[in-house]
């Protein structure tokens, strides 16, 4: 079954000229294009979409504010959001808000089909700078220790993983670390995304900095 796609953008060549690459891939079907995010909302709202490709500067509703409330509307409906610059404060507010990842616009059409196929099957879309820069971001609000239980829903080995994908680790990293096969990391993974009630790894980072459970270095 194909991941059906909602392009999002106020560029109305721009998601032309996208379309019409991504349709060319057989794993896609583009169900709609929308100029604005109150498009996004209302369409998400009216049709079945596995994948908003989100612009984050858009008028009227922007990215971020379309992101929630498309979230909100559709728990299983994921949002990759297209944007010009890389580690844009604007992004980082949208992945607060529920989004799997980002991709810059000047990303290859293969680049892009194969995001979007992956946030599609849960996974997030962020490169290693942009995940250590997401660090840095959630650092500067973290609070300066353990509010205390937030990992306790956890057994002891989920509690490990969920701490090192916390800090950006990636399943082989934490394989390695942890004396494990990359398919028990990757159990373990959904385990944890599971009890936390969380879409990514990428909101593991937020979620575990916002309640201390990593403390920010000085």
């Amino acid at each position: 079954m194909s991941v059906r796609v909602l392009l999002a953008d106020d560029q109305a060549l721009f998601r032309e000229a996208v379309g019409a690459m991504l349709a060319r891939d057989a794993r896609l079907e583009i169900v709609g294009s929308v100029a604005s995010g109150d498009e996004a909302i209302a369409f998400v709202r009216a049709h079945t979409v596995d994948v908003v490709l989100m612009d984050i500067r858009m008028p009227g509703t922007d990215g971020i504010a379309a992101t929630r409330q498309v979230l909100r509307l559709r728990s299983q409906t994921r949002v990759l959001v297209l944007t010009t610059f890389d580690l844009d404060e604007y992004v980082f507010g949208a992945v607060r808000e529920g989004a799997s990842g980002f991709l810059t616009k000047d990303a290859t059409p293969q680049a892009l089909a194969d995001a979007i196929v992956a946030v599609a099957a849960g996974e997030s879309v962020m490169s290693a700078r942009a995940t250590q820069a997401l660090l840095g971001f959630v650092r500067e609000g973290a609070p300066a220790a353990d509010v205390g239980g937030a990992l306790d829903v956890l057994s002891p080995r989920e509690q490990e993983v969920a701490r090192m994908l916390a800090t950006g680790a990636s399943n082989d990293v934490i394989a390695r670390r942890l004396f494990l096969s990359e398919n028990t990391v990757k159990t373990h993974v959904k385990a944890v995304l599971a009890k936390l009630g969380l879409p990514d790894r990428i909101h593991v980072v937020i979620w575990a900095y916002e309640r201390g459970v990593l403390r920010p270095q000085a």
